[in-house]
């Protein structure tokens, strides 16, 4: 390969990886925007004093860190070129990943069957309203990054990734421990913020 050819790759690698980060600030600001909102309307007079997070949400917490440990040891191994192992532990964080999405769905099961809350309607409240748009919200980013990880997935068993062209899996990686950090940022948020 010729220096401009690396030098453009190089230039390439960059302007992905700027782009992908400045969609995760906008994408940061907007979940900001939302949990503000979330503490403005704490001052309602409607607003549920006594409200509790489903021990669910608190397994998908522990789900959606180990997937981005997972992840991460996928990344060295793919960079490593340990074809299986680093197969294996995608194949991990994409369960884990599906696993955290049952798992909230399960979340949302326990405030509308244990809790006695809905959406809308005349059983909702509009602090578990919140919490319901917000997590959704959430969600389709979880969606987003697995995804983004089954083309991962696919790509590495083609065995697309050799030695120093692993881009594919560095934004993948990034994208996935962003959206685990904001679902830690969220469940704390309504952990302590109540």
């Amino acid at each position: 390969m010729s220096l401009s050819e690396q030098t453009e790759l190089t230039q390439q690698r960059k302007a992905k990886k700027m782009l992908l980060w400045f969609s995760m600030i906008s994408l940061a600001m907007s979940f900001a925007g939302l949990t503000s909102a979330y503490v403005v309307s704490k001052e309602r007079g409607d607003w549920l004093q006594d409200l509790a997070l489903p021990s669910a949400f608190g397994w998908s917490l522990i789900a959606i860190l180990l997937s981005s440990v997972a992840f991460e040891w996928a990344k060295r191994s793919v960079r490593r070129e340990e074809h299986q192992k680093a197969m294996m532990l995608l194949w991990v964080t994409w369960i884990l990943g599906v696993g955290f999405m049952l798992l909230q769905y399960l979340g949302f099961s326990q405030i509308y069957n244990d809790f006695g809350y809905a959406f809308t309607g005349p059983t909702s409240s509009i602090a578990y309203t919140f919490i319901f748009l917000i997590v959704v919200l959430h969600l389709f980013h979880v969606l987003a990054a697995l995804i983004s990880l089954s083309v991962v997935i696919y790509n590495h068993y083609k065995q697309r990734y050799t030695l120093g062209k692993t881009l594919g899996v560095e934004l993948a990686a990034l994208f996935w421990h962003f959206v685990d950090g904001l679902w830690l940022y969220l469940f704390l948020f309504f952990y302590f913020v109540r």
